[in-house]
């Protein structure tokens, strides 16, 4: 048994006792080949709950930091967030994004499943942030489907996105798969890549009920 598979086998009863996950359309994640889940994200065991609610094993990008710790502490966490199906990628350094995006290409041509979360960062204030364009660059590249979802009430259970979270019930709501191969070819395009991305942002706001807010989230922090 691989340690994904171990973790969801073991992890996932616990979280499912604590949060009480409640999914919607889940029938709408296709059962074979590359998809890119594109999704809200409030806090951080948002990408500890999505891969419980999935019946496909969920890849994501985390920072590096989470498993280079030493000692036993460091090894149990690089095996706790490996095991989450999290691959850690240096995202500080200048080329962070490109190495993100690659890694995000390499597991959709294996025919995984592959989880982003277009703002780029959490949520600072609950509300939905503008969306970065790698979203659009993955699914362009790719020819993967996008599926859009949005986890509701993890920022209840874990205010702030820190400390331990609490008992509670949180919602994950999957939208229909979008697919964008009108644009092939077209994945250098800033236009089409803002369209495509305002277009997942949409669906997202749809599916979360969240306030919109045409800024980055990162722009928000800072200020």
């Amino acid at each position: 048994m691989s340690s994904l598979a171990f973790m969801r086998a073991t992890l996932g009863p616990v979280l499912r006792l604590m949060f009480r996950p409640q999914v919607e359309g889940a029938e709408n994640i296709p059962g074979t080949g590359p998809v890119i889940l594109a999704g809200n994200h409030l806090t951080f065991i948002d990408s500890l709950i999505l891969p419980v609610c999935c019946e496909r094993p969920v890849y994501f990008i985390g920072k590096d930091e989470y498993v280079t710790g030493k000692g036993i502490k460091g090894r149990a966490m690089a095996w706790f967030f490996r095991g989450a199906g999290m691959i850690p990628v240096d995202r500080d350094g200048g080329r962070g994004g490109v190495a993100a995006l690659m890694t995000g290409r390499r597991v959709l041509e294996e025919g995984k499943v592959f989880s982003i979360y277009p703002e780029g960062t959490r949520s600072p204030d609950g509300r939905l942030y503008r969306g970065r364009t790698g979203i659009a660059r993955l699914t362009l590249m790719t020819g993967a489907p996008v599926v859009p979802f949005a986890v509701i009430g993890t920022d209840k259970i874990q205010p702030g996105g820190k400390g331990m979270p609490r008992p509670g019930k949180v919602t994950i709501r999957f939208g229909e798969p979008m697919e964008f191969s009108r644009y092939d070819g077209m994945d250098r395009d800033r236009y089409v890549l803002r369209a495509v991305t305002d277009s997942v942002m949409t669906e997202v706001m749809r599916l979360s009920g969240q306030e919109y807010v045409d800024m980055y989230a990162t722009k928000a922090k800072a200020a």
